[in-house]
């Protein structure tokens, strides 16, 4: 049992993803969700970039995304499922977004979760029409 400082989420965009993409992107850890929104055209086409939640917080709105404020601990990380949402903006059918990798890394003890599914496979579109999470496990 300890105090999580710190979340990390790295997500890579497929280059074949739209260029443009708009929505909102968010991340569920031991119960909780975070949006994740930084300065950056994070949805580019083969954009790598890694958010961070809490310590070190890198994101727009990093107080009201942050794992201490109130405090979430390591014991429930496993009680509640860890996932990626993508929401688009519209109901336009064609606002996708191709996801290539997630992986989300909690800290303190270094606990990891990923989709070992998407690893060197084909990306996975998100949106209206082809569904808009992606659930992650402990690795």
């Amino acid at each position: 049992m300890a105090a999580i400082e710190r979340i990390e989420v790295r997500i890579v965009t497929a280059s074949d993803s739209p260029s443009g993409v708009r929505g909102w992107v968010y991340v569920n850890v031991a119960g909780r969700e975070f949006a994740l929104d930084s300065s950056r055209d994070e949805w580019e086409p083969g954009t790598d970039v890694t958010y961070v939640l809490g310590d070190g917080a890198n994101i727009y709105e990093p107080e009201r995304n942050d794992p201490r404020d109130p405090q979430l601990d390591t014991d429930d990380l496993d009680r509640y499922p860890a996932y990626l949402r993508y929401a688009p903006p519209s109901d336009k059918p064609d606002e996708t977004w191709r996801l290539e990798r997630v992986i989300v890394t909690v800290t303190p003890g270094g606990a990891r979760y990923d989709n070992p599914r998407l690893a060197g496979a084909p990306a996975i579109w998100l949106g209206r029409n082809s569904g808009q999470v992606v659930n992650l496990r402990r690795v």
